[in-house]
């Protein structure tokens, strides 16, 4: 049977990727052709995530849990305000993809995907992020690329963030309105 629910009426797009990928500077871009609100999703972890991610331990799925729900928790907010909503989450396994999910039809990501040695490098030269560089391998470990069946798509992350924003509005555009699509 085909899904005949109405396309949402809001979105709300999830930057995702590992740290370095440039999300927070994509999401701003989107965040201001949309003319909707931005949120940087590290700012909604507890202080204990902080804390041990600035000291170089990894987050367990028990440390990312409550963090989640309440990125989950804003997207939720944004819908039932009816606005569209860009946030930057690392959102790097299916299940944590699904958590913020259920329940928000409105949810499409983009995950920026960047080589390492690409990200490598762009860690080193980051300042004033808790997030060390130490931690970068953890995560690629931990990432599972979107699969066919979940909203949104992957966009290069290697060259200009100005060139990843304007290829995911494009996609975003057509995905929001399918009759742009040509034949």
């Amino acid at each position: 049977m085909a899904d005949t629910a109405p396309p949402p009426t809001t979105v709300s797009v999830v930057v995702m990727g590992v740290s370095g990928t440039g999300k927070s500077t994509v999401g701003v871009g989107i965040a201001q052709a949309l003319g909707c609100d931005f949120v940087e999703g590290d700012d909604l972890h507890p202080a204990a995530n902080v804390e041990k991610m600035r000291s170089g331990t990894p987050l367990t799925d028990e440390d990312r849990w409550p963090w989640l729900r309440a990125v989950a928790g804003r997207i939720g907010e944004h819908e039932s305000a009816g606005t569209d909503l860009v946030i930057t989450c690392s959102a790097l396994r299916r299940e944590y993809r699904d958590l913020l999910r259920d329940g928000h039809p409105s949810v499409w990501f983009a995950h920026i995907d960047t080589p390492r040695e690409v990200l490598v490098q762009r860690l080193r030269e980051r300042k004033g992020h808790y997030m060390p560089g130490s931690l970068l391998d953890s995560q690629l470990a931990t990432l599972e690329p979107l699969a066919d069946d979940e909203p949104g798509h992957a966009y290069s992350g290697e060259g200009s963030a100005q060139q990843t924003v304007d290829a995911l509005l494009a996609e975003l555009a057509e995905e929001r309105d399918p009759s742009r699509t040509s034949s």
